[in-house]
């Protein structure tokens, strides 16, 4: 077990460089399974959940490797069609292997996820998907049981917007015979990056980018190298570490096309963010002002970075109202961050953030991942040391934090216990 010690750190200045988007490499690290080729992926970041991903295509017979952020993965001697519960339940994310499986063998035996605490995510809607496709689907002792001759062209109007779900049945339609259209589809850049990474496979694919996708199924896709997309939620959580910090701060590799939402939010608690082609700057000499967030699917503000911003708040000048839209059970970090002096109220979706003058270091835990990176922003910013525990959570999304905080000035360590 590992946790990290954070201690006041103000005005953090320098460069940080933005590592490859967790949430767009597992997709497409499953959709490796299409095909009997290779499929090499470049700028991925060294994640657990990539680890453990890894780990359960392995176990399938699929040859995985990861060597300074070069991925191979050749699925030509698949010797299971399982993923186990003892790895699905580390990450929701390998619920990403029911598609690819069914549509290249037309079987799949996968269990029922699990991952972080922060809300149902039901999987009803992959489900019923693949039941329009021709899949015949059975829940047998926590476990999907799939089955099809050939996956058939269906139009499906989903009826949440759901990452994984387009995800998912985008990887099923590509191979499927006929065409498929998904309606309602969701928009996120790592949707996006996965629908790019199957059509350098091959795939036939239109409306990438927009909430309805047409796909017409090819007999096979082929081998292909694809640079993975940068993290925008890493940009946008170290882009707020400068604001609390009152820093100066450049990220390097980044996507700001994609980060429009948190742009905005970062300009209104009063920073100066310039913006280049793959870089951001963010600079603030001021106490940040309070800031009012509504969670959204993209393009709107992302659920995953509400946690970090309510980190902000906690500091700021002002009162500020955060609604989260996406996930019901996502304020986990509100006991902790209160531990640390927070003036945080919540009834139901809606939290009240009165802005105190600062904070006060304490033990605290993390609870899920976006969870712990806003604590050790808190700590960043707290009067006194503070302990933050459980950091395997943070250890699943972020590449290095505390390595990379360090090298612009944070006071961070980690201890193994």
């Amino acid at each position: 077990m590992d946790k990290l010690v954070v201690k006041k750190s103000l005005g953090l200045n320098g460069e940080i460089r933005i590592s490859g988007a967790k949430n767009a490499v597992l997709p497409i690290v499953c959709a490796g399974i299409l095909t009997a080729e290779t499929l090499n992926l470049t700028n991925v970041p060294h994640l657990k959940d990539i680890d453990t991903l890894g780990e359960l295509l392995r176990l399938m017979g699929i040859d995985v490797s990861l060597n300074n952020g070069n991925m191979l993965i050749t699925a030509n001697k698949v010797t299971s069609l399982m993923a186990p519960y003892e790895l699905v339940k580390q990450m929701r994310a390998s619920i990403l292997v029911l598609g690819p499986l069914l549509g290249r063998f037309g079987e799949a035996i996968v269990s029922l996820p699990g991952g972080c605490a922060i809300g149902a995510r039901p999987v009803d809607v992959h489900l019923k998907g693949l039941e329009q496709m021709g899949a015949h689907i059975e829940i047998e002792n926590g476990y999907i049981k799939a089955k099809v001759d050939r996956l058939k062209g269906a139009r499906i109007i989903m009826d949440v917007v759901t990452v994984t779900g387009t995800e998912n049945l985008l990887m099923a339609a590509v191979l499927a015979d006929g065409v498929t259209v998904l309606e309602n589809c969701a928009r996120e850049p790592e949707v996006v990056d996965l629908a790019n990474c199957l059509v350098k496979m091959g795939a036939q694919i239109e409306g990438i980018g927009s909430d309805t996708l047409t796909i017409t199924g090819v007999d096979k896709l082929h081998g292909a190298t694809h640079a993975i997309i940068a993290d925008r939620i890493e940009a946008g959580t170290y882009a707020v570490a400068a604001v609390m910090t009152q820093g100066d701060l450049t990220l390097t590799n980044v996507r700001p096309d994609v980060m429009g939402a948190v742009i905005e939010k970062l300009r209104l608690a009063g920073a100066n963010v310039i913006v280049g082609d793959t870089t951001l700057q963010v600079i603030m000499h001021k106490r940040a002002l309070a800031v009012d967030i509504t969670t959204q699917p993209y393009p709107g503000f992302p659920t995953d970075m509400q946690a970090q911003f309510m980190a902000l708040n906690c500091i700021a000048d002002g009162t500020s109202v955060m609604s989260e839209n996406i996930f019901e059970n996502r304020y986990m970090h509100v006991p902790e961050l209160c531990r640390m002096g927070a003036d945080i109220s919540v009834d139901g979706n809606i939290a009240v953030v009165k802005g105190c003058d600062s904070l006060t270091g304490a033990n605290v835990m993390a609870t899920d991942l976006r969870a712990s990176a806003s604590l050790v922003l808190a700590g960043l910013v707290a009067s006194s040391s503070t302990t933050v525990d459980r950091v395997y959570h943070l250890d699943r999304g972020y590449e290095s934090m505390e390595d990379k905080l360090g090298k612009v000035g944070a006071n961070i360590k980690r201890i193994t216990y």
